[in-house]
């Protein structure tokens, strides 16, 4: 019987470099050319307007090379070859939709609601969602593994032969 224990992502990658020295970028190769295959999937399916502009905004690339940029749905990471999705910063309201809302200045606070029934100003009707971004990535979830994993597996098979 055997049993593993884990020890964190640092320990894990430590190890694993050590049995197979190519692991790393192998698995990073495949994860930036997984990121482009997404953001072609969801730019496809992306909702367009009349300059396409936001369509044409979606791309994949590495965290480390664009850290000022919107990033979509992503937390902060320790893997310095982790890579997302970016897009303008629109995608969340394409993506879950918005309510009705006013469009004056302050038009979501109690003082900002008076001001516009007194002026009579416009209410914005709200959007309805497009989701174009999360469905992709779940459905391509797997593909995506199986990708990263055969890349692992390249490098293990590349350091037993030799």
């Amino acid at each position: 019987m055997m049993s593993a224990q884990l020890q964190g992502r640092e320990a894990l990658m430590r190890r694993l470099n050590q049995l197979a020295p190519n692991v790393e970028k192998y698995a990073a190769d495949a994860k930036l050319k997984a990121a482009h295959q997404l953001a072609e999937e969801v730019r496809s399916r992306a909702p367009t307007g009349a300059t396409l502009d936001y369509m044409e905004s979606i791309d994949g690339d590495l965290l480390t090379s664009r850290p000022a940029q919107e990033q979509v749905g992503t937390r902060s990471t320790k893997d310095v070859t982790a890579t997302g999705l970016f897009a303008k910063f629109i995608w969340r309201f394409l993506e879950y939709g918005t309510a009705p809302h006013f469009t004056t200045k302050g038009g979501g606070t109690v003082a900002g609601k008076k001001q516009a029934v007194l002026s009579q100003a416009k209410m914005h009707p709200g959007t309805q969602a497009q989701p174009h971004i999360f469905p992709i990535y779940r459905a391509m979830k797997p593909k995506i593994r199986k990708m990263i994993l055969a890349a692992v597996n390249k490098a293990v098979r590349e350091a037993r032969k030799g």
